[in-house]
Parts: C-alpha cells; structure tokens; sequence
C-alpha cells in the first residue's frame, strides 16, 4: 500500500485541480506571449534547455553523475507525458469549457491536439524534481521555473490545470524511478 501512496496522492490532486480548470480557462492572456519573462518561462518546458543545463554540469563535475539523472528525468517524464496523452486523448482547451475526448481513429498516435497531461510541463518539473534531488536548497529555484512554465500554458489556453498537475505528478513519479538506487 505505502508504494501506491504517491501515486494515489497524484490522482487526488489531479482530480482536485479539475476544480480549477474553469478559473484557469478564464486567465488567458493573448498578450503573455510577448513578454520576456513569458519566454524564459516556456523554454523551461524544452528539453534542450535541459540538454544544455546538464552539458554545463557534466563539464562543471566532469563525471556526469548529475547531469545525467537531470537529463533523464526531463526527458523521461516528456516521453512519458506523450504516451500517456495517446492513451488518454483529452484535446486541449477551447473556446468552449468543458472537456472534450479525442476518438481512436485515423492517426491514433499523434499528440499534437491533445492535452492531458502537458509535455512541456512534465519536462520542466522532471528537471525541477531531479534539481531538488541534487540540490535541496537551489532545487526549489528550478521548480518556481517549471511551475511558470505550467503557467504559461494555463495563460496560453493550450492546457488546463489539471494537465499541468497530472504532468507535476507524473515527472515527480519518473524522477523517483530514475533516482531509485
């Protein structure tokens, strides 16, 4: 029971964040997008920020014992993101509230439409999750980034809250199987 608990903690605050959605459909800014720290927000949600993040450890420690888990986590928890969007086809928000499913047909594996959970998001709080690991004070600067990130989707209209909270939960669930020792 006690290895189901994050897993029933992430479902539960999934579940609880789909009371937000309404409110998070109603912040959309068209204009975020033009502001700097709009940009420097988003990119934390690229795994080639990542990539270059763990470039810069591995030649700072030479070894590659902490550039790699980084790196792994963020991109883990994007490919993750990616296969569960497949098997769980809710589409992006609208115009309209409310929750629409995309069906099984035609080209079943493309992700571009779908939204739960957010890739950009779960890249961005596997780096923030693997961060903490390796730095339990500096960590907390790199959540704040990936928390903006999910921010920038919610205020883009591309996710709604709870797409970004499913994707917090699944990176956190990916960064603890790639830390397992």
């Amino acid at each position: 029971m006690r290895s189901l608990l994050p897993l029933l903690l992430i479902l539960l605050a999934t579940a609880a964040a789909h009371l937000l959605d309404p409110w998070g459909l109603s912040l959309h800014d068209a204009d975020a997008r033009s502001h700097d720290w709009h940009r420097l927000l988003r990119v934390s949600g690229s795994l080639l920020t990542w990539l270059a993040a763990g470039l810069a450890l591995a030649l700072h420690d030479r070894s590659g014992r902490r550039a790699g888990p980084l790196v792994l986590s963020a991109g883990l928890s994007g490919l993750a993101a990616e296969v569960a969007k497949v098997a769980v086809r809710r589409a992006r928000p609208g115009d309209a509230a409310g929750y629409a499913f995309e069906p099984w047909a035609g080209a079943w594996w493309e992700t571009g439409g779908l939204g739960l959970p957010s890739s950009h998001a779960a890249v961005a709080f596997g780096a923030a999750w693997a961060a903490l690991r390796l730095s339990p004070r500096g960590g907390w600067v790199v959540v704040a980034l990936a928390v903006g990130c999910g921010l920038t989707r919610v205020l883009d209209r591309a996710h709604f809250v709870s797409d970004v909270v499913a994707a917090a939960g699944l990176a956190w669930l990916v960064s603890a199987a790639v830390w397992r020792p």
